[in-house]
């Protein structure tokens, strides 16, 4: 007879723990919630020690410590502890808690949880308890999907659950619900690869033999798998359930063994199996048997005993094999090797990676490495965003490496729009989001940058949209706001309004007019504006800084008064004045009759645009803005002031002036008034000649 076994076999790592914990923990006032495991050799070992076993949490008294197994519990335990003084050890398996953290993100978001999985088993109890007991749990593909309400659904697994019933389930849940279900694959990959191997064991061998508790939910799913590929599967707790006469005819037996169940166990097995051949198959030459064969693979998961240890490295035992192997110092997780810490280990159990064959190479740190990438490609694969460098392109899109796995950008993936250059991408970093994710023939991950880019450029104009909402909802015309010069030009300048640009045109900057923006306004500084004019429609706002400015005028009575003596310069020339410019944006007017004592045909003859003169102020009015002055009103008045007689213009035939015509005009004061009137603010110098003419 041949014996295979499974070389998958043993305590997972999050087994492993929760029991060493109890194995070595001080025994007393210390509980664990339920069994520890679900084989009873060990659940009884842990009793024999004195830590009790309980169901309900009312049974541990306030003070105690509380083991909580590696199944992982609900929200609601850790509120009791925390409420009742008691302490927790927590040997949750890590991947029971990444499926934890799954379920309590995602139902705070609002979506509906499912739970792919037995609903009796302790971590699908503990899972619904991080969705306070609302989610829904299916175990097989035929039930009944209708149930589910419409909002969005994020599906998660038992962590041992069968790999293969768990696709089946998505794929009918996707065929009934579409883009609405989110699924996280959440089977450990330890579980995963136990299944796998079953399969393959039970497809070459005559007959199995399954050793684990009875109630232990991986070790029945592996007997499921093998019945399925296998005619003669055969469920054992321990080596006492054997009965060899049902194996005896069989040419090659195989062995599998669940999570929960010791090492110690499969060999307790064999051992009868050799004592009840006797002769023809001892205990040996099962070994020996085995040892004939392959053992190992690359990449293999084993478990294995520390015997000593030196200065080069450690040396193990590995399961059912005759000699030690060592396990080099440089492939041991640990900052700085030493022998001493692995001698104080001696009989303890360590899980290695083979790593080489012919001669084995064993590796600690490679699990590590291997273990830590699983967890980035977990969260990959969840739609996490991660870099890599690009090392080449094809054309058909670009290549690069994300550990382990090999990664291809399709070309339209790169960006959005046509990429004609892809040699350029070469030595860039790249953003991207999985598509795909392949490990059939090798591992590849497929990905895309454009949904990246395009899903941030979607994000930032739908804040600018409902920035611009809020802003354009929370302002008016005539509102004072606060704004900052964030760029100038000749027209105006640009001004950040609570982050949107409004513009102050240049002409709304002074009430005196300036050539330049920066005349007013310095770049990088806060000034308070009005606002002039909304256009929601085309997203533009006019804004004003002269406007809760001070006008010239309004300051003009703070300043000049009637008989004030100004000094100011002609600006204007009309044929009934001149105009001075007392300051910027205050113009007076000198009447004709006010510039000189001496009659003046035209205003010109005394005074020319740009000449600085001293004038009395003979009237004022602010609220008009008028201002009246006289030039000669300085002057001293000569003593006798000859009107000069006016030229004739035309003579009779006798040689007499012919009488002239007299020409209807308007008195001085006439002029002055229709002025006063009518205003010369806005007023061209054409206007005025026209006017008076």
């Amino acid at each position: 007879m041949e014996v295979v076994i499974a070389k998958s076999g043993g305590f997972c790592s999050g087994v492993k723990k929760a029991v060493d914990t109890a194995l070595t923990i001080d025994a007393e006032n210390t509980y664990i919630y339920g069994e520890i495991i679900h084989n009873p050799d060990v659940v009884q070992t842990i009793k024999n020690r004195g830590i009790v076993m309980v169901d309900d949490l009312a049974q541990v008294p306030k003070g105690a410590t509380l083991i909580i197994r590696s199944h992982g519990v609900g929200k609601n335990v850790y509120e009791f502890c925390q409420e009742h003084n008691i302490s927790v050890v927590d040997c949750t398996c890590e991947f029971v808690r990444r499926t934890q953290k799954i379920v309590r993100e995602k139902f705070q978001e609002g979506k509906t949880i499912v739970i792919i999985g037995e609903k009796t088993h302790p971590e699908v109890i503990g899972l619904n308890g991080w969705c306070e007991n609302q989610a829904y749990i299916f175990s097989s593909e035929d039930e009944d999907f209708s149930v589910l309400p419409e909002n969005i659904c994020c599906v998660v697994a038992q962590t041992t659950f069968s790999a293969e019933k768990f696709e089946k389930i998505i794929k009918n849940l996707n065929n009934k619900r579409g883009k609405t279900v989110e699924v996280f694959q959440t089977i450990c990959y330890t579980t995963i690869g136990r299944q796998n191997e079953a399969i393959e064991l039970s497809k070459q061998c005559d007959a199995v033999l399954v050793i684990g508790g009875l109630n232990s939910s991986n070790t029945n799913k592996l007997y499921e798998i093998c019945t399925q590929h296998c005619a003669h599967v055969f469920r054992l707790v321990n080596a006492a359930d054997l009965n060899y006469e049902t194996i005896k005819t069989f040419k090659r037996v195989g062995i599998v063994t669940g999570a929960s169940t010791p090492n110690a166990q499969p060999q307790e097995v064999l051992l009868k199996m050799g004592m009840e051949t006797e002769a023809k198959a001892t205990m040996e030459e099962v070994v020996a048997n085995m040892d004939s064969q392959p053992k190992f693979k690359r990449g293999q998961l084993i478990t294995a005993t520390i015997s000593s240890a030196d200065d080069s490295g450690v040396a193990v035992l590995l399961p059912l094999a005759k000699k030690e192997v060592m396990l080099d110092k440089e492939e041991v997780d640990c900052e700085v090797y030493n022998k001493d810490d692995f001698n104080a280990k001696l009989g303890e159990e360590i899980e290695l990676m083979v790593i080489g064959i012919n001669p084995v190479k064993l590796s600690q740190k490679e699990i590590k490495k291997i273990k830590e990438e699983e967890a980035l490609i977990a969260e990959v694969k969840d739609g996490k965003e991660f870099e890599v460098v690009c090392s080449g392109f094809n054309k058909g899109g670009l290549t690069a490496e994300y550990g382990s796995y090999s990664v291809f950008v399709p070309a339209r993936e790169v960006r959005s729009g046509f990429v004609k250059e892809l040699d350029k991408y070469v030595g860039k970093k790249l953003r991207l989001k999985v598509l795909e994710i392949k490990t059939e023939r090798r591992k590849e991950i497929i990905a895309s940058q454009r949904v990246i880019i395009e899903a941030e450029r979607a994000a930032k104009a739908a804040a600018r949209a409902e920035k611009e909402a809020a802003f354009f909802s929370s302002i008016n015309v005539d509102d004072v706001v606060e704004g900052k010069v964030e760029r100038v030009t000749s027209f105006g300048a640009f001004v950040s309004v609570n982050g949107f640009d409004c513009l102050a045109h240049i002409s709304d900057l002074s009430w005196t007019g300036v050539k330049a923006v920066t005349d007013v306004l310095e770049i990088g500084k806060t000034y308070q504006f009005k606002v002039l004019k909304i256009d929601q429609e085309s997203k533009k706002v006019s804004i004003g800084y002269k406007q809760l400015q001070p006008q010239p005028w309004d300051l003009a009575a703070e300043k000049y008064a009637k008989d004030d003596v100004i000094h100011g310069k002609v600006v204007r020339i009309v044929p009934f004045g001149a105009f001075i410019e007392v300051e910027k944006g205050i113009d007076g007017l000198v009447h004709v009759s006010q510039i000189s004592h001496e009659f003046l045909e035209n205003p010109t003859t005394a005074l020319t645009i740009g000449q600085e003169i001293d004038a009395k102020i003979l009237n004022l009015d602010c609220v008009e803005k008028k201002m009246t002055l006289s030039i000669k009103a300085l002057e001293p008045k000569p003593e006798n002031v000859e009107r000069k007689p006016r030229a004739a213009k035309a003579e009779d035939g006798e040689g007499k002036e012919k009488p002239r015509k007299a020409k209807a005009q308007k008195p001085v004061s006439d002029e002055v008034t229709e002025w006063s009137e009518s205003g010369f603010e806005g007023v061209s110098i054409a206007d005025l000649l026209n006017k008076n003419a």
